[in-house]
Order: structure tokens, then C-alpha cells, then sequence
């Protein structure tokens, strides 16, 4: 008996067709998709630009107030004008 042929005796009922198709060396069929990572790195990096930008911001107005803040946000949008 062949290696094969006893682990789809063994383990044969409880693994899917093309599960055993690849331990037996076949192609897999046409209808099994790729596996793809849920986060893409580039959705990654944004998140933590955005997060480092939001910990900037709340650690500015924690330390010089709102009213300070504020001021200097208009600030910079009037330099850049």
C-alpha cells in the first residue's frame, strides 16, 4: 500500500477533495482561490502615519492647551497661504 492511498484511508473522510488532491500531487482545481492577507502592508503603513499624526496632535494640545493650539493651527494654514 502506498503512502497515499493509506492516508486517504486514515484521514480520507474528514479532508476535502482537493485537500487530498494536493497531497496526492495534482493541480489544484480551478475553483480554490488564493489565499490573500486581509491587511495590505501599504493599508498598514497608513494606518500607523495616521496614528503617529493622531499622537502628535493630542500630545501638542495636551501640552499647550486648547486655546494655544488652536492659534497655532491657524497659524500654519495662514503661512502656507
Amino acid at each position: 500500500m502506498t503512502r497515499v492511498a493509506a492516508l486517504r484511508l486514515i484521514v480520507g473522510a474528514r479532508f476535502p477533495a482537493y485537500l487530498m488532491a494536493m497531497v496526492e500531487g495534482s493541480a489544484m482545481p480551478d475553483g480554490v482561490a488564493a489565499v490573500r492577507p486581509r491587511l495590505s502592508r501599504a493599508l498598514l503603513a497608513a494606518a500607523a502615519g495616521f496614528a503617529v499624526l493622531l499622537a502628535g496632535t493630542i500630545v501638542l494640545w495636551v501640552h499647550y492647551g486648547t486655546a494655544v493650539f488652536y492659534e497655532m493651527i491657524l497659524a500654519g494654514i495662514a503661512a502656507c497661504f
